[in-house]
């Protein structure tokens, strides 16, 4: 799933004056929507493991590089080839949870 945060979003005021970047929440909340479009609906999920690796300014554009099946996936939000976050998502409830 590819995306751009434009300027105007409403997280980018206050994160970071005068050099905005794209929260990581912002970015979870991405990778949630590209499970969301095969996983309807959603369980509740947990983020072991999250590593913010570099930042997304405004206007560029990313994807969501998603592995796995539920009830576990491994993704990767990139900007070209390059990785700014990388993490795990896990369905609560799930053997091995």
């Amino acid at each position: 799933m590819q995306f751009t945060i434009t300027a105007d979003h409403p997280s980018l005021p206050g994160h970071f004056p005068g050099h905005p970047i794209v929260p990581g929440v912002v970015l979870l909340d991405r990778v949630l929507e590209a499970i969301e479009l095969d996983h309807m609906p959603l369980p509740a999920l947990r983020l072991p493991q999250v590593k913010f690796l570099k930042p997304l300014l405004p206007g560029e554009t990313a994807r969501v590089r998603l592995q796995g099946e539920s009830p576990r996936w491994r993704f990767q939000v990139l900007r070209g080839e390059e990785v700014l976050a990388s993490g795990e998502v896990v369905a609560e409830g799930s053997a091995g949870a």
